[in-house]
């Protein structure tokens, strides 16, 4: 079940908004003879990739490894419990049911009355983690967001100048580039792209370049901006939904429009998310600075968060925060998240985090 987790991370960046999936075929003798995982979004799923494979009867009898619950229903491609049953495998282990209300349960109930073993329930805590985006998608119905931010210790993501090249080495810079490739959409504001003049487009080899997301309420970008240069990924600009019609015009053809409701000077965030899904987009990783990151975290909005932290301090109070916005009085109050994993990248720590549900 390992090897099916790697398997499919293979796929990241290009089955959304399908899940990440891994499959790995063992004969009757426990001897793998087949691995495949979901590719891409619209082609064939794991167990299809890995059962094509197999030259004449060398699934009967063996045994079918999957990271998620095999399908049961016509999408773009057919179920892979009826490939399952077709190919006469005795046993099926499965890490997690699907979560799609399509199929849950469904694909595994299909096997057991045709008679194959199933084996649930395996490394399903990794599994899940694997698939947190769709595993949002498909209970909540709603756009996952993670927060992506790299600090000092003392907090800063900048000076007081607005200076921040670079808080952190060439190693955790790469491993944003690996970040940027998981996630649909990067979102950011005007001030970022003012500030920065950033491309927010992943570096990788092969990798996805995100659609790009800026928030800019009062048209206040220059759309000569790198993160406006096409590059073959969408680009939306979100601006307030009372924006007078002859700014709107100047906007280009190129550039999709998001109109978003705007209360005490900032946009409606929930709106906004719930916008972004309604138009396909599954995830997103907001890469801006305090006042967004400081709105977003304390609305409940933020996922997961993704904390580069350098070994420097500016020892300034006049630096930049990177959570702004709160007036709190007690620790008590402190907004709480659970630490996920953490990770070294030279002398660089990232530490992930996650939403405290209680």
């Amino acid at each position: 079940m390992k090897q099916c987790i790697i398997l499919a991370q293979k796929g990241e960046g290009k089955t959304s908004p399908n899940p990440l999936v891994g499959c790995i075929v063992l004969d009757r003798n426990g001897v793998i003879v087949s691995c495949g995982y979901h590719e891409k979004y619209g082609e064939f799923h794991a167990e299809a990739n890995a059962l094509k494979k197999l030259k004449g009867n060398e699934a009967v009898g063996g045994t079918l490894i999957v990271n998620l619950e095999p399908c049961s229903h016509h999408g773009k491609t057919p179920p892979c419990a009826d490939l399952i049953i077709e190919k006469k495998l005795k046993t099926l282990v499965v890490a997690m049911k699907d979560p799609n209300p399509l199929v849950s349960g469904d694909g595994i109930e299909r096997c057991r009355k045709a008679g194959i073993n199933v084996i649930e329930d395996v490394l399903t805590e990794e599994a899940s983690k694997l698939n947190e985006i769709f595993i949002k998608n498909m209970t909540k119905k709603a756009c996952y967001v993670a927060l992506k931010t790299a600090t000092t210790l003392d907090g800063k993501i900048a000076t007081k100048t607005g200076d921040s090249k670079w808080i952190t080495g060439a190693k955790a810079r790469k491993e944003v580039q690996n970040i940027r490739n998981r996630y649909d959409a990067i979102l950011t504001t005007s001030s970022t792209v003012i500030k920065d003049n950033p491309s927010m487009t992943c570096r990788l080899k092969n990798g996805k370049n995100p659609i790009r997301i800026v928030l800019d309420r009062q048209l206040r970008t220059d759309f000569n901006s790198k993160i406006y240069n096409s590059t073959g990924a969408k680009i939306y600009i979100v601006i307030d939904k009372n924006l007078s019609p002859q700014k709107v015009s100047t906007i280009p053809n190129n550039i999709e429009i998001v109109k978003c409701p705007v209360e005490n000077g900032k946009f409606d965030l929930p709106f906004l998310f719930e916008k972004l899904f309604q138009i396909k987009i599954m995830s997103v990783l907001i890469e801006s600075g305090g006042e967004l990151n400081g709105q977003a975290v304390s609305l409940g909005l933020v996922d997961k968060i993704y904390q580069f932290v350098a070994p420097k301090i500016l020892a300034d109070k006049s630096g930049i925060n990177a959570f702004e916005g709160r007036n709190i009085s007690k620790i008590a109050d402190a907004l709480e998240f659970k630490i996920g994993q953490i990770k070294m990248f030279d002398t660089d720590i990232l530490i992930t985090l996650y939403k405290n549900k209680h």
